[in-house]
């Protein structure tokens, strides 16, 4: 179970398109409107969550028109995500979105390639009771809502802080391009899973 627990902080910390946009809806909108789209995330990781336990992803993603189609989606949405943090000079960008709410973190996290990676990996292994696959279900059900909440509401206290520091202009361009490299490196992750 503790196994589990890191895996789940360990998948969770790293920057991903969630996490990354609700730090700048937290910086660009505030406290209010960066609970209303952390709801919206919440809503669509448990969506993708319970879709990788029951199967349902599996049995939609086994149709490689379906796969690709949503592959071309999310991969076409996170480029322009990077492409938008990277060119956004020298304000930390984060990720600006237009009106963020639930709607807007529930989308993301239905194409989130990432989403979708993390819960099957979760889900599918780390087996700690063997006695009961519904109880075990539950308790990582648990665990990963718990770290999730706590991870994710750091995320959106350092997009409030971050903001408000005097970062010089350079600094904030090195921040936006390493935002943009990680968002990347998700599509060529995302992408490669498809071919290995």
């Amino acid at each position: 179970m503790l196994t589990f627990a890191l895996a789940v902080f360990l998948l969770i910390i790293t920057p991903g398109p969630g996490v990354l946009s609700l730090a700048g809806v937290g910086a660009a909108y505030g406290w209010r409107q960066g609970f209303r789209y952390l709801f919206g995330l919440f809503l669509g990781t448990n969506f993708v969550c319970f879709a990788v336990i029951s199967g349902l992803a599996t049995a939609v993603l086994a149709e490689s028109t379906i796969r690709t189609m949503l592959l071309i989606i999310s991969v076409g949405y996170l480029v322009y995500l990077s492409l938008s943090i990277a060119l956004a000079g020298s304000k930390i960008a984060f990720i600006h979105i237009t009106k963020p709410g639930v709607i807007s973190g529930l989308t993301l996290q239905f194409i989130n390639p990432k989403a979708y990676a993390v819960n099957t990996a979760l889900f599918s292994g780390f087996a700690f009771y063997p006695e009961s696959l519904i109880i075990e279900t539950g308790i990582k059900l648990i665990i990963a809502n718990f770290i999730w909440l706590l991870l994710h509401c750091l995320w959106l206290f350092v997009g409030l802080k971050i903001n408000r520091l005097e970062l010089s202009a350079r600094t904030q361009r090195l921040i936006n391009l390493s935002m943009a490299l990680c968002l990347l490196a998700v599509v060529s992750l995302s992408i490669g899973s498809i071919f290995s």
